[in-house]
């Protein structure tokens, strides 16, 4: 039974020694949090939720499942938007990560977080200015194989921003219009950024009015394509999950 008299931490993992991990982590650095341990996103009750104040995600367990297990905590989290969301990213599924989870009141973290990543995350909640933390940015293999990452390694959601962008639609705009919060079209738009090695907006935009960048965007398509990014601009990013890298 939940007790009224401490805040809440759920902490979702499949392995047992990252449930004690975290839960050490918790319970020296939190102790005014009640800890509730999972296994699975379907143990986590209308009930669970409604008490929860911060729910812990480790997905290190769920690679040969990721897509799977990005979908169902997606839809655990449309259950509530005032609980912080902390996933525990491995590098395989980052691109999947971002595309389904990155939202205002999540963090991704790297499997390699430091324990000080893990609690400055929970200490910030979900006002967090920097969502995705610089241990999983600074390990995305782009980075360091390749000077210049393919610009077809950008998820669709970073797609769709840098075309809206493209087309001279602000990030307000376009939050509303994706019914997202500015704070994740900023995110996925510098979590693209950094994809394509672009240190600032005039990069950026350089290379959205490119070639390269146009072909990319289907900034310059032909009538069919032209169709086709109507109809994807008018939907969320869920319905094409076949995009995602």
């Amino acid at each position: 039974m939940l007790s009224e008299k401490y805040r809440c931490a759920v902490i979702i993992s499949r392995a047992p020694i990252i449930q004690f991990g975290l839960g050490a982590i918790m319970a020296q650095s939190f102790c005014e949090y009640e800890i509730i341990y999972c296994t699975t996103p379907e143990e986590v009750t209308l009930s669970l939720l409604q008490h929860a104040n911060v729910i812990i995600v480790d997905l290190t367990n769920d690679l040969r499942q990721a897509r799977s297990a990005c979908k169902k905590y997606y839809s655990v989290m449309m259950q509530s938007i005032d609980i912080h969301w902390v996933f525990i990213v491995p590098l395989p599924i980052y691109p999947l990560a971002v595309e389904l989870l990155l939202r205002s009141e999540s963090t991704l973290l790297s499997s390699m977080e430091p324990v000080d990543g893990i609690i400055n995350a929970v200490r910030s909640g979900n006002r967090r200015a920097e969502i995705i933390s610089r241990s999983l940015l600074s390990g995305n293999p782009y980075d360091e194989e390749e000077a210049s990452p393919p610009a077809l390694s950008l998820t669709y959601s970073e797609r769709q921003v840098l075309r809206l962008l493209g087309k001279g639609w602000g990030i307000n705009q376009i939050a509303s219009m994706l019914k997202k919060s500015n704070k994740t079209v900023s995110a996925q738009k510098n979590s693209a950024m950094r994809r394509l090695t672009l240190r600032s907006n005039a990069e950026l935009y350089a290379w959205i009015n490119s070639s390269d960048g146009a072909k990319i965007l289907n900034l310059n398509p032909t009538y069919g394509e032209d169709r086709q990014w109507k109809k994807a601009d008018q939907e969320d990013t869920l319905p094409l999950l076949s995009d995602a890298p």
